[in-house]
């Protein structure tokens, strides 16, 4: 039985299994999981590397279960590289690579380690139709994921969690978070015609940027109190101020622009946190 929807061979299917990789949302997750180790200082290539696949997969079993509802069992999206058969096999594939990284954590670090990690595994396999219909759950899927790998990638390294990595993952999640409000309002009729609840059907596309950009100032916010106070090193307030630069431009655009600004802001936003961290490393501001 084929695995491809789309041509026939070895060729076709792994163009198939190679289409659910979809870099501008797979990029952060895998760096927000280095960056966690970045934040240690001392970095252990191979566990950093098995705690990066490991996240990976996770994103990957997202990618592939949400093709899979959204067209196989909802008839949402007009096309899917993958038939049903190959979306479960890919979901096979890819529990597995997550599960051996586990293994590897458990027996390398420690329990913990596997506890932090477990949960982006579960977050992506129940993203849809689960969590998806949710307001709450549907906008904090994603973010929170990137919150736990950057938890996760600081205890493999460091066997513990600081206030430092805590106060990273918070910020994340409530920057991504008020993103992803934005991304969704780009689907806002049709998602209200088929009654999926996002946050902009739930409370309106004008409430909804309001939300946004609330959340999105609450974390920039947070940011520059943290350096302020020493928790974070000081020159991560530059962080704050390019990505404030990026939203207020975006502020005056629409939903599709808005996002694509936005979603790239976040990346010169991490990029700046790890140059800060790297040139001003955490154990030269008081940090344990």
């Amino acid at each position: 039985m084929a695995l491809a929807r789309t041509g026939t061979g070895p060729r076709a299917t792994v163009r198939a299994f190679l289409s659910q990789v979809h870099p501008v949302f797979m990029t952060p997750p895998v760096a927000a999981a280095l960056f966690g180790a970045v934040l240690v200082g001392r970095i252990d290539p191979a566990i950093a590397a098995i705690h990066a696949v490991a996240i990976f997969a996770a994103v990957y079993t997202a990618h592939v279960k949400d093709g899979y509802v959204d067209f196989h069992i909802r008839g949402e999206d007009d096309e899917h590289p993958l038939t049903e058969r190959g979306c479960r096999v890919g979901l096979a594939l890819s529990t597995t690579v997550f599960a051996a990284c586990c293994v590897l954590l458990w027996v390398l670090v420690d329990p913990v380690a596997v506890v932090l990690t477990l949960p982006t595994w579960l977050i992506a396999y129940h993203h849809a139709p689960q969590l998806d219909t949710n307001p709450l759950t549907a906008t904090t899927g994603y973010p929170l994921g990137i919150a736990l790998a950057i938890l996760g990638g600081f205890y493999v390294q460091a066997g513990t969690i600081s206030a430092v990595a805590a106060g990273f993952a918070l910020v994340f999640l409530v920057l991504l978070s008020g993103i992803k409000v934005i991304d969704d309002t780009q689907d806002y009729d049709y998602d209200r015609s088929i009654e999926k609840r996002t946050v902009a059907v739930a409370v309106g596309p004008d409430r909804a940027y309001a939300l946004a950009y609330g959340l999105m100032l609450t974390a920039l916010l947070a940011v520059l109190a943290f350096a302020v106070a020493r928790v974070f090193p000081p020159t991560t307030a530059l962080a704050a101020l390019a990505f404030g630069a990026v939203a207020l431009v975006a502020r005056r655009a629409e939903p599709t622009l808005a996002t694509m600004l936005l979603v790239r802001g976040s990346y010169v936003f991490l990029a700046v946190l790890v140059t800060a961290v790297w040139f001003e490393p955490l154990a030269g501001v008081g940090f344990p």
